[in-house]
């Protein structure tokens, strides 16, 4: 054969190889795979070597809706990967789509309509139903994912560290309701702290919003919002948790040790509350503050819990005041009472900023000056990203809400507050438009660890929180990448929440949807995101910071879900949706 036959066979060859390319779903093209507001910002990653166009076409690739040219290369270190960016940000019209490389294939599809993150938000906030304890889920609320009650906890033993004498050691307690903290099926109160704290925070923030947020939990048809009727599924327990003789919380509601892989009528392990610790406390002082202004609202149907709730933080306040360094050591705890305790810690041994989160949340329900007195404000020149051993800035979005009806002495320090979170925000979007992937989540490995995924979504509430201080649109549009990394536009591919997008989470760590016998998981759960410690052991196919991910039901470092990960999400799509609906997305919108 002449070399000009074989160049026309090879050339023709790679054509027909392209050409099938060209009609392949591919994952090289990363993209949030619910879907695009008409007028925000539409950006894919692609990964890999291609150049040249890239196409917005309907699924069947017949009809062209916008053509657009690939960026120039960029390099993601923490992920090992060159990549460039397809923006299709020109493109509003309505309707599903995929974009297609003809050399590559085709994405997921996606939508671009208004409103198209609602079902993100309701799946986040239904995901907390599918966590209650102490009630069975019937199929007509759980589908699927029903269930029969597991974990009454009417008849919760009173361990040997949290013993008093109103409660010596063996005491019997009831203390019913409340969320499966995470894969595994014991209560925290810290961990519930931050979580109640976000819920809480979404509805204060955007109460039209969430009032009409329906998401088909058995009170859905009563006079409160979804919202608080299941955050007060976890404020019920809560209160159970204080020791009325004192005030004090206990640290947490447990197993001995883990329960297996079993559903939780299935097992009858002794349940157990713990220690009294500061942290608790003062977590419990906080969201009840927060609660009793709330449900202050809603006198008529829940009369008097306003008031229950404000008592119990007042008491718990106390409580710390008296008892400020009561931390929870437990390897020094198991030295000294039996059953030794193996669940998770949750040990914080610096208080400061709880303490300042509860004086911050009894002072704006109260306007007592002795609350904002009793803590110092600023112990630090820095405005840290909350995170459940970290709440201090959950303090400040607390004083900024209400920085209006304020006193004088807190007014006083207003500026220096907004100051902060302003610089937060704007620490977080430096060099986000230059990043490989063009999001505000990854600028750094520390980004990636245990529960990268709520860092994604916190980093998102921080950014909220700028907007809505300054009305400058940028942090929302710097808030909704993180969203769009969430579901899709990172360096793994995935859709980091269950039953979400095209690529999702098959095999959490979730004991519920590992034992049901179901082929698909619990939905509306984030999982952890990559996480390079890979303190589980399992076996990953990368260890680089952006790509530390397995979905697997062995990793709980990376694939393990956790309530204090999926209420930042709740808030994120939540309030994006929110502000879409005021159209903040707008080129014309104004600020506020």
């Amino acid at each position: 054969m002449s070399l000009s036959k074989s160049t026309l066979w090879l050339s023709l060859l790679l054509v027909l190889s392209l050409s099938v390319r060209g009609q392949q779903l591919t994952e090289a093209i990363r993209l949030n795979q619910v879907g695009f507001y008409p007028l925000a910002p539409k950006v894919a990653v692609v990964v890999g070597t291609v150049v040249g166009k890239f196409f917005i076409t309907t699924p069947d690739r017949k009809t062209t809706v916008f053509t657009g040219q690939l960026g120039p290369q960029r390099n993601d270190a923490l992920a090992g990967q060159q990549t460039r960016i397809a923006d299709f940000s020109g493109c509003k019209t309505v309707g599903t789509f995929v974009i297609w490389i003809p050399s590559l294939g085709f994405s997921h599809s996606f939508q671009i309509r208004p409103g198209v993150h609602e079902g993100v938000a309701r799946a986040s906030l239904k995901g907390f139903y599918y966590q209650r304890t102490a009630t069975p889920l019937p199929p007509t609320y759980a589908g699927q994912w029903s269930r029969p009650l597991g974990h009454p906890d009417n008849q919760v033993l009173v361990h040997g560290s949290a013993a008093s004498a109103q409660r010596p050691t063996g005491t019997l307690i009831s203390a019913p309701r409340g969320w499966y903290d995470a894969g595994d099926y014991n209560k925290y109160v810290v961990n519930s702290g931050i979580t109640l704290g976000t819920l809480l925070s979404l509805y204060e923030d955007f109460p039209a919003y969430t009032t009409q947020l329906n998401v088909q939990i058995p009170e859905s048809k009563n006079a409160i919002p979804d919202l608080l009727d299941e955050s007060l599924w976890n404020l019920r327990w809560l209160l159970a948790m204080q020791d009325p003789a004192d005030g004090g919380v206990y640290h947490k509601l447990t197993n001995a040790k883990f329960d297996g892989m079993v559903m939780p009528d299935q097992v009858s392990t002794p349940r157990y509350v713990v220690q009294k610790s500061t942290a608790a406390t003062l977590d419990f002082a906080a969201v009840m503050a927060q609660a009793s202004r709330i449900f202050r609202k809603f006198n008529q149907p829940l009369p008097g819990l306003a008031d229950s709730c404000l008592q119990a933080s007042t008491k718990a306040w106390e409580w710390a005041q008296q008892h400020p360094t009561v931390y929870y050591q437990q390897e020094a705890l198991n030295k000294q009472f039996q059953p030794a305790i193996s669940t998770g810690a949750y040990g914080d041994q610096d208080v400061q900023d709880e303490f300042v989160w509860a004086a911050a949340e009894l002072y704006a329900t109260t306007k007592q000056e002795n609350y904002y007195k009793a803590v110092q404000l600023f112990p630090g020149d820095k405005t840290p990203l909350p995170t459940w051993n970290q709440v201090r800035t959950l303090a400040y979005y607390t004083l900024a809400r209400f920085r209006s009806e304020l006193t004088p002495l807190a007014q006083k320090d207003l500026g220096q507050l907004r100051q902060g979170l302003i610089t937060l925000a704007d620490n977080l979007t430096a060099g986000a438009t230059t990043r490989a992937y063009q999001t505000v989540m990854g600028k750094t490995a520390a980004d990636f660890n245990w529960g990268s995924s709520s860092n994604a979504a916190n980093q998102g509430i921080a950014l909220l929180q700028a907007y809505q201080l300054t009305g400058d649109k940028k942090y929302a549009l710097a808030a909704l990448t993180n969203l769009d990394y969430l579901l899709g536009r990172n360096a793994t591919g995935y859709c980091f929440v269950t039953g979400t997008g095209a690529k999702s989470p098959q095999h959490p760590h979730h004991r519920l949807s590992e034992a049901d016998g179901v082929l698909a998981p619990v939905p509306g759960l984030l999982v952890g995101g990559p996480n390079p410690g890979r303190q589980d052991g399992c076996q990953y196919t990368s260890s680089l910071p952006a790509t530390t991910y397995a979905d697997d039901v062995c990793s709980y470092a990376s694939n393990e879900i956790a309530i204090n990960w999926n209420a930042p999400l709740v808030y994120l799509a939540g309030a994006l949706e929110a502000l879409q609906v005021q159209a903040s997305f707008s080129p014309t919108a104004t600020t506020k």
